[in-house]
Order: C-alpha cells, then structure tokens, then sequence
C-alpha cells in the first residue's frame, strides 16, 4: 500500500505525456498531467507557458502526492485500489475519484475518505472494487460533450489501469 506511490506516478505519467494545449481540452494548457491553473494555485501566482513546457518529473511528483494520491487517502487502500482511485483523480479531481470507490464499496459517496469508507474497503474484495469502478469510468467518458474528440484514449487509459490495477490486487 504505502509503497505504490512511485510506482503509481511512474504509470501516471506515461499515461499523462507531455506539454498539451488542445482548444477542446477544458484542462487547458498541461504537462505531465498538471494543468496550468493546478500548477498556478501551487506557485501561488501566474505561471507562463515555458514553464509549464519546463515542468519534470521532479516538479510534479509532490504535487501529485499532496493533491491527489494523499487527498484520496491512497496510502491505506490495497494494492490495485489504490492506482485505480489515484489515476481516476487525476484525470477527473479526487472528489469524482473519492465517490466512485465509495459507490463500489456501499458508503456514502460525500467525496471524502475516512474510517467509514476505509472499513467498507476492507469487506469489498479489491478486483470487484476495481471493476465496479472502471464500469462507472467509462460510463461518465461516454457522457462527456469532448468524448468524439478524447474518448478513444480516455477508454485506452481506463482499459489499461483497470489491467494494472486488477495485476497488483493479486500481487
């Protein structure tokens, strides 16, 4: 559990890229997954467009720590759980990533995970948390105005978490 971070930011950030600025994106400008304004709100002030094209792996890493992996408590979730929540959050907030797992697992979904939502967890079997999940993914890119223009790598991207995912559940 603890130790998933790296190995979860390393999957991260192949599925993420690179510098981005698609007109269609409401994510606007990003690189390495963070967005600008994400980026902006962590400097506390406007940043330019080479340095978002400057960011590295080093720069965003604690970002995706304290923001998502942290945010979503991925540390105390198993193995597999743990990458399906975190990917999910970064690609659509950890509010959205939160309520999901909630919903998989018969909590409450308020978006925020604490003992309650941790101690159903624990009672769901992480593949059937995982599948719950990845179903309720797709759903949502599926309704999405921008699906013409992303969806084929947003269904890619959901495919190859659920994999990754379901491999370390039974690792």
């Amino acid at each position: 559990m603890k130790d998933n971070f790296d190995t979860s930011l390393e999957m991260l950030l192949k599925h993420e890229g690179g510098f981005v600025d698609h007109p269609k994106d409401p994510g606007g400008m990003t690189n390495l997954g963070v967005t600008k304004a994400v980026y902006e709100k962590v400097k506390g002030r406007e940043v330019t467009e080479q340095e978002m094209r400057d960011l590295t792996a080093e720069d965003v890493g604690p970002i995706y720590k304290a923001l998502y992996w942290d945010k979503c408590s991925c540390d105390t979730l198993p193995p597999g759980v743990d990458w399906a929540v975190f990917d999910w959050a970064v690609n659509s907030g950890p509010s959205r990533a939160s309520k999901a797992l909630q919903r998989a697992v018969g909590a409450s979904p308020d978006g925020a995970i604490g003992p309650k939502t941790l101690a159903q967890v624990q009672n769901t079997q992480p593949h059937e948390i995982i599948e719950m999940m990845t179903q309720e993914r797709e759903i949502f890119y599926r309704a999405l105005s921008t699906f013409d223009t992303f969806g084929k790598g947003w269904l890619r991207r959901n495919n190859e978490t659920r994999e990754a995912a379901l491999e370390m559940a039974v690792a």
